[in-house]
């Protein structure tokens, strides 16, 4: 009889443990900052670090719903040798969104950057013709394949010098002119005609001349019929930027009936010259004081979109890399920063409840 006791006892424990098993696996994961917000809140990634790493993978799918690939959807990626269309890294991205139902942000389409230099050589030899065909092919195999799969593209990036209010001579300007964007703009949407199509631009919120030469591009672009439908601010913003000039130039881009996406967010302590290794070590530790500046420059700035920006052209906030281990200012610039909401060990900082609040605060 005591046997039979200890024996149904055993069967009772395993089943209790069983089910404690099931109710683990099955509970939702925690509340990030995408439960606090009406508009996508969005990261860049690289699907490699997605595999690899578990807890950056979790971190990710807890708080974002919004989805850019950092490098992997890039013509130096996708189209790095002539003749052959590398889908691979662009695909496993489609298919982590898909699984954790987040939307996908394609980046980008044309861009002056990291240009296959088979590109250049053809266009030397071949001429502007050749250029056109190639931005036609490219840009409608892209868009077609990824059709109602991706919900908007950075059509265009940096098509202006990096201050002031003209247009940068890229391979794509010196070839076509500055019609390179409207025919960008013109081939995707006939690729996609449901995408939305984005112009995405450094500096924008800072530097007037630069935002007023972007918004007279916009003006032409609508007035010849081109189908731009956004606007992004990349928002690589540093500490001292004044928020008043940020609220003007967002007033501003309201105004323009277009969709505004801060597409590419960080904001760093130490200053640059916005080129590669000119970065200036004026910071060397992050301090208590620095971090709480830190979060109330975030929360202002969410705060500020949720004000300036009508409700049905807020298409979302996107970091450029969450966490201070990944960010891109160290390599790029040569310098320590801490520019992100999340700290080395993927751990949220001050930041990071400071941009929450912005999200939670109401809108005065």
């Amino acid at each position: 009889m005591q046997s039979t006791y200890i024996f149904l006892l055993f069967l009772f424990l395993i089943s209790i443990c069983a089910n404690c098993n099931i109710a683990r696996e099955s509970t939702p994961i925690a509340q990030g900052l995408k439960d606090y917000a009406d508009f996508p809140i969005g990261n860049s990634i690289s699907i490699r670090k997605i595999i690899e790493d578990e807890k950056y993978r979790t971190m990710i799918k807890q708080n974002f719903n919004s989805i850019t690939s950092g490098n992997d959807m890039k013509m130096y990626t996708i189209g790095r040798e002539e003749g052959k269309y590398n889908w691979e890294k662009a695909d496993e991205t489609l298919a982590f969104c898909e699984r954790n139902n987040q939307r996908i942000f394609g980046h980008t389409l044309v861009w002056h950057l990291g240009l296959p230099k088979w590109i250049q050589n053809n266009g030397k030899e071949h001429g502007a013709d050749w250029v056109d065909e190639y931005l036609e092919t490219y840009i409608t195999k892209v868009v077609s394949r990824y059709k109602g799969k991706v919900a908007a593209w950075d059509v265009v990036n940096e098509a202006f010098e990096t201050a002031g209010g003209n247009y940068r001579e890229t391979f794509w300007y010196q070839y076509l002119g500055k019609e390179y964007i409207a025919k960008a703009f013109r081939y995707a949407h006939a690729a996609d005609p449901e995408a939305e199509l984005f112009y995405n631009d450094f500096n924008i919120e800072r530097d007037t001349a630069k935002f007023l030469g972007v918004l007279k591009m916009i003006e032409e672009l609508k007035s010849e019929g081109v189908p731009i439908t956004g606007l992004g601010f990349q928002m690589h913003l540093r500490m001292d930027i004044p928020d008043e000039v940020i609220a003007y130039t967002l007033k501003k881009a309201g105004e323009t009936g277009l969709k505004i996406h801060f597409s590419e967010l960080d904001i760093i302590f130490n200053r640059h010259d916005d080129t590669k290794d000119g970065g200036e070590q004026v910071y060397k530790e992050l301090t208590k004081e620095m971090e709480q500046a830190q979060a109330e420059k975030y929360k202002n700035l969410v705060l500020m979109y949720r004000k300036y920006i009508p409700k049905n052209q807020q298409y979302g906030i996107t970091f450029w890399g969450c966490n201070d281990r990944d960010t891109w200012i160290k390599r790029f610039f040569g310098i320590e920063d801490w520019p992100t909401v999340f700290d080395e060990n993927l751990n949220p900082k001050r930041a990071y409840y400071g941009f929450m609040e912005g999200l939670k605060e109401k809108i005065r």
